[in-house]
């Protein structure tokens, strides 16, 4: 399941570029190929994974029970919505409204399931707690990017309400988590970084349900700005790691910061802001690059898919 989180980094990156052109007013042949590409990295997926459903059905129900594993089911419905989103001004509409429509649909089910399993759970521990339980929230929060657009704003809003409902939450127990407990496994370290992003999405989804900057989307910016900041500062931990999958956790993120910085130009007009959207937007990039070839190498020597 987590193999998803490819299709989240690639399609992330693809909607950064697509509002960096946007904003300097060109066309860029990049756009469409990762579009294409993260498109093609999703439909193989959910082939593999729908294979897995129909021969392999316990492996499947026995996810949607695991402690860990369970928080990345949604990555499916984050992906079917962040398609919408990378494909809502460069398809007709009826492609991103049906791949909303789903994501939103999809997404909903696997909120209601997995916060039914976290109130009525008998066998989760405080050390199962990790930033990844934070997946069914960002996905919620990104229902509005592109539900606005397609005129779906009180659904857009329930989304969104749900969202930082499950971030502010959340937020409490995995800070009691790191600071009381036993530190996160090395595997799911990257997983941090998904801390940044329920905040910069949040402050996008607000833009597009607000019509504009108002003191709480700027609380929600420097919100993600200074947890970007945090997890910059601790570094040479990360490059210290393994190659895991979970290293894709650090892509999404990202991109979320980075749109959220550039859209902050555009509410504001100031230049910091361009600058700083560009500059990890850049980062970005080599960092996909550097994960796809790391991800391609790994599933060349069966680094991928052990037990654990």
């Amino acid at each position: 399941m987590s193999f998803f989180a490819m299709v989240m980094g690639l399609a992330g990156l693809a909607i950064a570029w697509e509002k960096a052109a946007s904003m300097l007013d060109v066309q860029l042949s990049l756009v469409p190929w990762l579009i294409g590409l993260s498109v093609l990295v999703f439909v193989l997926l959910f082939g593999v994974y729908a294979a897995k459903l129909a021969f392999h059905p316990g492996a499947v129900l026995a996810e949607l029970r695991h402690p860990v594993r369970l928080s990345f089911m949604p990555t499916i419905s984050i992906s079917l919505l962040l398609l919408s989103i990378a494909l809502l001004h460069t398809a007709p509409p009826v492609v991103s409204l049906t791949l909303w429509a789903t994501g939103a649909t999809v997404q909903l089910g696997f909120t209601l399931y997995i916060v039914s399993v976290w109130m009525h759970h008998q066998h989760f521990q405080i050390h199962h707690m990790n930033p990844s339980w934070f997946i069914p929230a960002v996905g919620n929060v990104l229902v509005p990017i592109a539900g606005v657009p397609l005129g779906f704003v009180e659904i857009s809003w329930f989304f969104f309400s749900i969202g930082v409902l499950l971030w502010s939450v959340l937020m409490t127990i995995v800070f009691y988590r790191v600071l009381f407990h036993q530190s996160i496994d090395a595997r799911l370290m990257p997983t941090l970084f998904i801390l940044i992003a329920p905040p910069a999405v949040a402050f996008i989804a607000y833009l597009q349900l607000n019509g504009g900057l108002d003191v709480f989307a700027q609380a929600l910016y420097f919100v993600g700005v200074f947890l970007t900041v945090l997890l910059f500062s601790q570094a040479q931990r990360f490059f210290r790691l393994d190659f895991f999958l979970s290293w894709w956790a650090y892509s999404f993120p990202l991109a979320a910061v980075s749109i959220a910085s550039m859209r902050m130009f555009d509410q504001t007009g100031a230049a910091f802001y361009a600058y700083l959207g560009f500059a990890l937007l850049t980062l970005l990039t080599g960092i996909v690059a550097m994960l796809s070839v790391s991800t391609a190498n790994a599933v060349r020597e069966r680094g991928i898919c052990i037990p654990e």
